[in-house]
C-alpha cells in the first residue's frame, strides 16, 4: 500500500509540474502583450496552439512508442520546450522594443515541443499505474486533479507576483519545464514497441474521418467544431480584459482590475467543481441536454463579461468564472463519451483524436483568429479607455450571441436516441474515465 501511495504522489506531482508550466502564462499572456504594443496580434499567440496540437503531438506520439521511452520523450521536449519559452523572456526582457517576429518564432517552437507533453504525461502515468497493478480508472482521475491544482497555483504565483503585467510569466514557465524535465526521469520507463509497425494513416489516427459517413456522428463533429470555437476566447482576452477596467477611473483601485488572474482562477476551480455534476446530469438529461447545458453556459460565460466590471458588477464577473466549469466539462467530458459509447473498439481512440482536432484544432484556431478580428476592430481600434470599454462591451456580446445561435441550431439539428446515459458511461463519469477526460485543454 504504501509503495502504491508513493507512486500515486509522484504521479500527482509530476500532473502538478505539467499543468503548471502552461499556467505560468497561458491566460496573462495576452495582458502582458497588450502592453508592450502587440494587442492587436494576442489571437496568433493562442491560435498557434492549435495549429501545432494538429501534428506535433501525433509526430511525437509515433516516436515515444516506437523508438524513445514515453518519460524521456516528456523530458527531452519540456527541455526544448523550457529552452524556447526561456529565449523568448530573456529576449523580451532585455530588448527596448519587443518585435512580434522574434517572440512569436521562439513562442511557437515552444508551445510546438511543450503540447505533446499532456499526452505523453497521461501516457507515463498509465504505464506506471499499469506496472503497479492499479486499476487507471480508478486512480488516474485523483492524479490528475493535481494538475487543474498546479495550474491555478501558476496563475497566482504570477498574479500576486504581478509577473503577468511582464515578462518573468515566461521565465517561470521555462523554469518549470526545467524542473520537470529533470523529474521527468524518476518516473518507471515505458516501453516503446519496435517489433511493431503500422500504417501512418493508422498512427495518425486518420482512420477516424470514416465516421463523417454517418449522418448523426459528421452532425456531432461539425458541432463540436462550432463550440470548440469558443475553447480559448477568454483563455485570449479574459485577463486583458479585466485589467482594462484601471484605465477607468471609477475602477482603477478595485481589487479585480489588479487581480485578473486570481479572478480567473475561479473558472478553474469551478471546472474542478462541475465535473461532480455531470453522473447526475447525465443520468437525468441525457449527452444532448447535457451538451446543450454546456452551449448555453457559454452564452452565459460571454454575457456576464459583457455586462460585468471589477466594482459593483464583481459578482457578475464571479457567475461567468462558476458557469465556466459547466460550458467546459459539460462538453470535453460528456462529448468524449458519447464517442466512446457510438465507435467501436477499432476506432474509439482514433475518435477521440478527431474529437480533440475538431474542437481544439480547427475549433480553437477558427475561433482565436475571429476573435482576433472581432477585438482588434471594436476595442484596440479605439484611442480611449471609455470607447475601449464599450468595444470591449459588444465584442462580449457577439461572442455571446455566436454561442447562443449554435446551441438553437444544435437543439434542433442534432438527433439523438438514448435519453439518458447507459450504466456505463455513469460508472465512466463517476470512476473518472481518463479517455473522456484527458482532452480538457484549459488546465
Amino acid at each position: 500500500m504504501a509503495t502504491a501511495r508513493s507512486l500515486q504522489v509522484k504521479l500527482a506531482l509530476l500532473s502538478f509540474l505539467e499543468f503548471g508550466v502552461w499556467g505560468a502564462y497561458l491566460i496573462s499572456l495576452g495582458n502582458y502583450l497588450a502592453r508592450i504594443g502587440l494587442a492587436t496580434q494576442i489571437g496568433w499567440f493562442y491560435t498557434v496552439q492549435g495549429i501545432v496540437s494538429l501534428f506535433m503531438p501525433a509526430i511525437i506520439g509515433i516516436l515515444a512508442d516506437r523508438w524513445i521511452q514515453a518519460q524521456k520523450m516528456l523530458s527531452l521536449c519540456h527541455i526544448l520546450a523550457g529552452c524556447f519559452m526561456g529565449a523568448a523572456g530573456v529576449y523580451c526582457l532585455t530588448t527596448s522594443q519587443v518585435e512580434f517576429g522574434p517572440l512569436f518564432a521562439l513562442y511557437t517552437l515552444s508551445v510546438a515541443f511543450f503540447m505533446p507533453t499532456i499526452g505523453l504525461g497521461n501516457s507515463v502515468a498509465f504505464n506506471a499505474l499499469t506496472e503497479a497493478n492499479l486499476d487507471t480508472i480508478k486512480h488516474f482521475p485523483p492524479i490528475r486533479v493535481f494538475g487543474t491544482v498546479g495550474f491555478i497555483c501558476s496563475m497566482l504565483f504570477v498574479n500576486f507576483t504581478q509577473f503577468q503585467t511582464n515578462a518573468y510569466q515566461l521565465i517561470t514557465s521555462a523554469a518549470l519545464s526545467f524542473i520537470l524535465a529533470a523529474y521527468a526521469l524518476t518516473m518507471p520507463a515505458c516501453k516503446v514497441k519496435k517489433g511493431q509497425k503500422s500504417s501512418l494513416a493508422d498512427s495518425l489516427g486518420l482512420k477516424a474521418f470514416k465516421l463523417f459517413k454517418q449522418k448523426r456522428m459528421a452532425i456531432f463533429f461539425i458541432f463540436s467544431m462550432f463550440l470548440g470555437v469558443s475553447l480559448q476566447i477568454t483563455n485570449s482576452y479574459g485577463n486583458t480584459f479585466i485589467t482594462s477596467f484601471e484605465n477607468l477611473a471609477e475602477f482603477a483601485d478595485t481589487w479585480g482590475a489588479h487581480n485578473a488572474n486570481a479572478l480567473i482562477s475561479l473558472s478553474q476551480i469551478s471546472e474542478t467543481l462541475c465535473i461532480l455534476l455531470i453522473p447526475f446530469c447525465l443520468k437525468r438529461f441525457g449527452i444532448k441536454g447535457v451538451m446543450l447545458m454546456s452551449m448555453f453556459a457559454w452564452v452565459l460565460r460571454f454575457g456576464f463579461f459583457g455586462i460585468g466590471d471589477t466594482g459593483s458588477g464583481l459578482w457578475l464577473l464571479i457567475l461567468s468564472c462558476i458557469v465556466y466549469g459547466v460550458a467546459f466539462d459539460f462538453f470535453n467530458v460528456s462529448g468524449g463519451l458519447y464517442v466512446d459509447k457510438e465507435t467501436t473498439s477499432d476506432l474509439r481512440s482514433s475518435a477521440q483524436g478527431l474529437f480533440m482536432m475538431m474542437t481544439n484544432g480547427l475549433g480553437a484556431t477558427i475561433g482565436t483568429l475571429c476573435a482576433q478580428a472581432v477585438v482588434n476592430h471594436f476595442v484596440f481600434s479605439q484611442t480611449t479607455a471609455e470607447a475601449q470599454h464599450q468595444g470591449w462591451i459588444t465584442s462580449w456580446m457577439i461572442f455571446a450571441g455566436y454561442a447562443l445561435v449554435v446551441a438553437v441550431l444544435f437543439m434542433f439539428i442534432f438527433k439523438d436516441d438514448s435519453k439518458k446515459a447507459t450504466p456505463q458511461m455513469e460508472e465512466a463519469v463517476i470512476d473518472g474515465n481518463g479517455s473522456a477526460a484527458d482532452g480538457m485543454v484549459n488546465d
